[in-house]
């Protein structure tokens, strides 16, 4: 299997700018997982780097800084796009995403001003632990739905006439 198989579809259009920056349409988990393998190792490349250059110089450290605020806005919109297409997949609504994404900060803060800290953690973990099962371990709506085709229809058509 090489990245072509897990990026592009069996007419080779889709790209991986497309995965991670679009917004319509469906996706299942297999390119989930390699939209989240990219957000892991984008940083760790980006620490590399500033580690290369000189993290404590000044320039390097403006420099650093800027480019780690443009790949954590860039990381935020495409694990909204990416959450989308996935829940598309699942053929729920991307409002989804709000419980999801937003759910344990908010939990969080409440529980931290509340001083219910515990009872507030344990409600985080089990809505994050649901927005990973939900958009990484089950897997989509078998056929079309009214957010389009099933994308493992579109792979399994394209392997079989291979």
């Amino acid at each position: 299997m090489t990245l072509d198989d897990l990026v592009f579809t069996p007419d080779g259009r889709e790209t991986l700018r497309d995965l991670l920056f679009t917004f319509d349409g469906r996706i299942e988990r297999r390119k989930f997982w390699l939209a989240a393998l990219v957000w892991i190792l984008i940083p760790i490349a980006i620490w590399a780097a500033l580690v290369l250059v000189g993290w404590l110089s000044s320039l390097a450290w403006i420099a650093g800084v800027a480019v780690v605020f443009v790949a954590g806005a860039l990381s935020i919109l495409s694990a909204i796009a990416v959450g989308i297409k996935r829940l598309h997949d699942r053929g729920k609504s991307g409002r989804w995403l709000l419980p999801f994404y937003l759910g344990p900060a908010i939990i969080g803060t409440i529980g931290g001003a509340t001083g219910s800290i515990r009872i507030a953690s344990l409600i985080s973990t089990a809505i994050s632990v649901w927005a990973v099962v939900e958009l990484g371990c089950l897997p989509g709506t078998a056929g079309p739905n009214r957010y389009g085709p099933d994308p493992l229809a579109a792979s399994d058509a394209g392997s079989a006439s291979t």
